[in-house]
């Protein structure tokens, strides 16, 4: 009996309710003192839980005119009550969090004591909490990204939307990839090798919403500077698995400056997507 009640109260339900929820299982037409006792729990803390279950629709409740009595419903109703509830405690439980923690993040290290910290970040591991960070810088940049990308691209349709988005309130977005060699797109949670005429049909993609492309065939670093003020940095190495590969996160507005300067003198030295697609590079 004692294993129900601890199963019962893994569902939610508190030490009284699984007592006589069990109790209830068990009779035919019981009255509350005789659930109290089959229970053994006191008979004015089996009032509440009855009437609870009675508002639930766990149980009847039965006027014989002397005394109430109370029986439980057939059982497969009961159960799929009982799952509707915690289903629906769950989504409440869900829209809390997402309430709570959506008004919390913005107090994060909101104090003076942040203004001590290094504004350095690094994030290991090839995870979705990396992806959620560049794309939170991606959505919270206000003027410019520049992106330099080798070998490798992550695809994603809100990625693709931000940009879109981002270029159509007036700010500027200008990409140097890396095309010496197999190109690789991630999207869907696959990476798959993809031919030339393909890796055109991506960039032409990214140009027709308003992105300026340029094209490199020698070797660049993987990083993209929001605004000029943050730079986020991927230490590209084949030789380590990706669950050791590691992002830097860089806010100071100096180094950034200088991460552009290299940015502009590459743009400089890369060819147009044309001229890549007739060869003229």
């Amino acid at each position: 009996m004692d294993d129900f009640v601890i199963r019962l109260k893994s569902l939610g339900f508190t030490e009284y309710e699984a007592k006589i929820f069990i109790a209830l299982y068990q009779g035919h037409h019981m009255s509350a003192s005789e659930i109290a006792d089959s229970a053994d729990v006191r008979r004015t803390d089996v009032y509440p839980v009855l009437k609870s279950f009675v508002e639930k629709g766990y149980c009847n409740e039965i006027d014989t005119n002397t005394i109430l009595k109370y029986e439980l419903i057939d059982p497969d109703v009961v159960l799929d009550k009982i799952l509707a509830n915690i289903q629906q405690e769950k989504i409440r439980r869900e829209k809390n969090f997402n309430e709570i923690f959506t008004n919390l993040k913005p107090l994060y290290r909101s104090k003076s004591e942040e203004s001590k910290t290094s504004h350095i970040e690094l994030i290991r591991g090839y995870n979705q909490h990396r992806e959620a960070k560049f794309v939170e810088l991606l959505k919270n940049a206000k003027k410019e990204i520049l992106f330099m990308i080798r070998l490798e691209m992550y695809i994603s349709e809100e990625v693709d939307e931000t940009a879109a988005k981002f270029i159509k309130n007036g700010g500027v977005i200008k990409s140097i990839y890396e095309v010496n060699g197999t190109f690789k797109v991630r999207r869907n949670e696959k990476w798959t090798e993809i031919p030339t005429s393909q890796l055109i049909e991506i960039f032409r993609k990214f140009e027709n919403y308003g992105e300026q492309v340029r094209l490199s065939k020698k070797k660049i670093p993987n990083f993209t500077i929001f605004d000029r003020e943050v730079v986020f940095m991927n230490i590209a190495d084949k030789t380590v698995p990706k669950y050791n590969e590691a992002d830097i996160i860089v806010k100071n507005k100096d180094y950034a400056e200088s991460m552009a300067d290299v940015f502009d003198n590459v743009w400089e030295r890369s060819f147009t997507t044309e001229q890549y697609r007739k060869g003229n590079y």
